[in-house]
Formats: C-alpha cells, sequence, structure tokens
C-alpha cells in the first residue's frame, strides 16, 4: 500500500502546522480523530508506528492526513549514540514522509542504541565539544538523507553529567546554528529537568534562541516521593501541571506563538479530554496574540 500521487491529492489540507494547539495521535483515538466533530488544529504521531508498506495503523494514518496537518515525532533515531545510525530506520523515515507529508520532522536529543541493542529510553548526553560535533555530523547526515531539517528536542533527564562544558540551552543553540536543525521545545520536559538539577527555568528560556523554536510540547509529570526528596518524572499520564502552564506562557511571551502539542501516552483519557487540554493551550496563545496586538 502507498500514497499514490491520485491519493495525495485527495488531501484537502495544506502539510503546514499553525500556530495552534495540537494533539499527539494514538491508535486509540483513530477513530475519535476521523469522526468526531470537535478536532484540535493538527496531529503529530511517532514515526515508528507507522513504519512499513502497510497495515490498519497506515491506512487509517492516511485517511486522517486528508483531513489534518500532520507532524511526525520519532523516538528511535538514536542520534546521540556511536553506533552507526540505522539505514534501514532512516530509509523507513523517508517513505512515511514521502507518503504523509508531514509539516514537521522532530526526533530527540538523547541516545538509545549501543552496539545494536536499543533501550526503551531516551538517555541524556554530556554536553561536550565532542559530543556537539558527534551530533552535528549525525543530524546534518539524517537531514541530508530525509531532505529537510529536523527539529530536535529538548530531553528531561534524571541524572546529568558533571563534565559537560555547556549548558543544555547554550548546546542546542550551537547545534542548531552548525547543523541548521530547528529547536523542539519541550516545556514539560523543562521543568521536570529544572526541578531535577536545580536549573532556572526563567534563564533556560532566556537562553534559547528564539528563531530556532519551531515547535512546542506540552504534557503531564509525575512526582516521586523518596523520603523527604522528590523526583519528577516525564511520564506522560496527566494533565499539564498549572506549573507548566505558567511556563508554557512564559515561553510564548518570549518566543510568540508556536505550534503547541498536547502530548499524553499512557491512562489515555476520552478524546473530549485531550480536546480541552489543546484549547487551554490555544486561549493562552489567543491572549498572547492579543498583548502583542
Amino acid at each position: 500500500m502507498t500514497l499514490t500521487k491520485p491519493l495525495a491529492k485527495q488531501v484537502s489540507v495544506s502539510s503546514a502546522i499553525p500556530a495552534q494547539a495540537g494533539i499527539g495521535l494514538r491508535s486509540q483515538h483513530h477513530r475519535d480523530a476521523l469522526n468526531q466533530p470537535i478536532r484540535p488544529a493538527w496531529l503529530e504521531v511517532h514515526s515508528e508506528n507507522y513504519f512499513g508498506n502497510g497495515g490498519i495503523p497506515l491506512r487509517d494514518l492516511e485517511a486522517i492526513r486528508v483531513d489534518y496537518p500532520i507532524s511526525l515525532h520519532g523516538v528511535g533515531m538514536s542520534l546521540g549514540s556511536v553506533d552507526p545510525l540505522n539505514r534501514q530506520h532512516l530509509r523507513q523515515l523517508r517513505d512515511l514522509i514521502q507518503r504523509i507529508e508531514p509539516g514537521l520532522v522532530s526526533e530527540h536529543l538523547s541516545w538509545s542504541a549501543f552496539g545494536g541493542r536499543y533501550l526503551n529510553d531516551l538517555l541524556p548526553l554530556p554536553y561536550t565539544d565532542e559530543t556537539l560535533a558527534h551530533l552535528v555530523a549525525r543530524i546534518s547526515q539524517a537531514q541530508d538523507y530525509l531532505g529537510r531539517p529536523l527539529l530536535i528536542e529538548n530531553p528531561s533527564s534524571y541524572l546529568e553529567y558533571g563534565f559537560s562544558s555547556y549548558t543544555e540551552s547554550e548546546f542546542l543553540n550551537e547545534l542548531a546554528r552548525r547543523c541548521g536543525c530547528g529547536i523542539l521545545l519541550d516545556v514539560n520536559n523543562l521543568y521536570v529537568s529544572c526541578v531535577n538539577h536545580g536549573w532556572q527555568a526563567a534563564d533556560y528560556l532566556s537562553a534559547i534562541a528564539a528563531d530556532k523554536v519551531g515547535e512546542i510540547h506540552l504534557a503531564g509529570h509525575t512526582v516521586n516521593q523518596f523520603g523527604e526528596q522528590s523526583i519528577l518524572i516525564d511520564t506522560h499520564n496527566a494533565p499539564v501541571s498549572d506549573a507548566v502552564w505558567q511556563l508554557y506562557q512564559t515561553a510564548i511571551q518570549r518566543f510568540g506563538c508556536r505550534p503547541t502539542l498536547i502530548e499524553w501516552d499512557a491512562d489515555l483519557p476520552p478524546w473530549p479530554v485531550l480536546v480541552a487540554e489543546a484549547a487551554k493551550a490555544d486561549r493562552f496563545m489567543e491572549q498572547a496574540y492579543a498583548q502583542a496586538a
């Protein structure tokens, strides 16, 4: 099954992702996306869930693409690994891009594979000159193969390397400058990392190059208590917290309105709950537009 040119012409909406709120689409909500009258402005899917040449998920996505702009968000490229880039993964992603015509394609500032073995997590990197050169080469290689720039997402992290020579915001800026990628700013990840490491979120936002931010993510997190200590875990299983909403308002005041995604991956709620979260993000963007007018 392929999205042939005649089928592609049936797509009724542009591929461009608007500066409005969208929803991270999971398979449980494919029917809702197609049939519910209340819809978000756009949808984002995990690329790897639609690799291959057929099947119900891909057929659904092709049908959904007729009515929605789609963003592809990857979790398996392992850009920070020292393993060679997985050519099969890149080929499958390129095929999906040609089939779905997404408005944005993104990946993570992380690594998840070593020696051909994949870990089910997005692991942190040391922010050093060596890591920077390594990532610039690999992202450039991926972008050249895919024929388009990537957005790179800041990770949530629970440990950090003591020998890093860049802050995370400095590292992302330099990465974007050297290889032409953009930044996907996950505000929940930023909040989680700031609380866990004692970073200052305002300083992080002030340091990020505004013109490089192409998309924003919002999600819920969990607080784990260990005696008198606590750690935030990026679980994507709850509504966006008040603290993250406040940080989001600060972000769009600094960067302007950007395509904003509601991510929810575990304990998935009904479609109307996701639509309501997206509507809340839209209201904050409308306020930002009004203040800027």
